[in-house]
């Protein structure tokens, strides 16, 4: 009865992961570095991947691979100019990272379906929910660390975190063409800092505006 209501196409099911079994590894490892990146700059992602895959460094799985014509990373290097910016006003960078609140998961979404577009529709769900999470993780640590550093009303430190971040994001590019496990492995410690981070933020949130609060007697 269930699968009358819901008809599920197996053998589509089992052909897409023998075809995601042949070769699982490559495709998890790029995403989680464009899923990690996103999440600090959509457009310098979009615009490294493009460039790594022009160049033939970096073997883009899927519809990404349209990334690595010089028209699409060109426009997104062009963009991240206005972004580099941007990310090194104290307030600016803030109002930069709420509107992007949305758009850097939904890139990573996007780039994670684009990426099992040669799976089918099942696998491009996953990788998209995986490149998503991986973005929204990043991107929620990087937005609370900017918060916090925008209490200080010297302007220095934004640009200390801004290009301490954005030269990340390319030296573990460049570091991925070399050795990809261990970028990845390095990614993930990072995930868990920002998760670390982001408790510790919200502790400090909750301590500032309830420390003011007086017992009742």
């Amino acid at each position: 009865m269930i699968g009358a209501m819901f008809p599920v196409n197996i053998e589509g099911i089992q052909s897409a992961a023998q075809k995601f079994l042949a070769n699982p590894s490559k495709d998890l490892l790029i995403l989680t570095l464009a899923g990690w990146s996103t999440g600090i700059s959509l457009y310098l992602t979009v615009g490294l991947l493009g460039l790594c895959g022009h160049f033939g460094w970096i073997h883009l799985p899927g519809e990404v691979n349209v990334f690595s014509n010089p028209l699409v990373f060109s426009v997104a290097f062009i963009v991240f100019s206005i972004e580099f910016i941007a990310d090194k006003i104290p307030y600016v960078d803030s109002i930069w990272d709420s509107v992007h609140t949305i758009i850097r998961p939904l890139g990573g979404i996007a780039i994670g379906y684009m990426a099992g577009s040669e799976h089918g529709p099942v696998l491009q769900a996953m990788y998209a929910m995986f490149a998503g999470t991986l973005t929204l993780n990043a991107h929620t640590a990087k937005a609370a660390g900017r918060l916090a550093i925008n209490t200080s009303p010297e302007p220095f430190s934004n640009i200390a975190a801004s290009t301490a971040e954005q030269g990340l994001v390319i030296f573990m590019y460049w570091f991925f063409v070399r050795h990809p496990v261990i970028t990845c492995l390095l990614i993930a410690g990072l995930l868990v800092l920002g998760f670390l981070l982001i408790r510790l933020l919200w502790r400090f949130v909750k301590a500032l505006f309830g420390g003011g609060k007086k017992q009742p007697n």
